[in-house]
């Protein structure tokens, strides 16, 4: 199984964080290539991006909007019931060490048990969180997803516009 290159350089505007890669997009080498999962459409849905793109146009994401992409784990797995508590502990150093090396403004954690199993935080709601992990990097916490998440599409797309509104208003700043 293949992992997934991370899309990392500096000056990121949003650093987009998963939880790990599933098996499809690990065989296809592209980042949110389930079947079922919404990433690129509420991205475009929501006006982060301007073009309708695909798991296939991941790697555009970074030239295109300063947009990165990793994971909290790096090992693909069917899903997340797969990973170990050990899985979680290893990543979140690495994941730390990116964070504070390329800094970007805002790091976006899809799902909130992402941001739990980084953070150590049992109480996290979506949104703009209130203490950063790495100081000077705003976290968010967006919905997961992928299709197994019941979550309204409405209620994802709502998450994901106030992200692009948060990004907005730094930029204006």
């Amino acid at each position: 199984m293949n992992l997934l290159p991370d899309y990392l350089d500096d000056d990121l505007k949003i650093l987009f964080i998963g939880y790990n890669p599933g098996l499809r997009s690990a065989m296809l080498g592209h980042h949110y290539a389930g079947r079922s999962n919404r990433f690129f459409p509420l991205l475009y849905q929501s006006g982060l991006i301007d073009q309708p793109l695909t798991f296939q146009d991941d790697h555009k994401l970074l030239p295109l909007y300063r947009y990165g992409l990793t994971n909290l784990v790096a090992r693909p797995t069917a899903g997340i019931k797969d990973l170990t508590r050990e899985d979680y502990r290893e990543g979140a150093v690495i994941l730390r060490e990116k964070i504070e090396q390329y800094r970007p403004l805002i790091a976006a954690y899809v799902g909130i048990g992402v941001y739990k199993n980084f953070s150590g935080r049992s109480r996290v709601c979506h949104g703009l969180q209130d203490c950063p992990v790495v100081d000077g990097v705003m976290d968010f916490v967006l919905p997961s997803t992928s299709g197994l998440n019941r979550l309204p599409e409405t209620e994802k797309l709502n998450w994901f516009c106030a992200l692009r509104r948060l990004l907005d208003a730094q930029e204006r700043d």
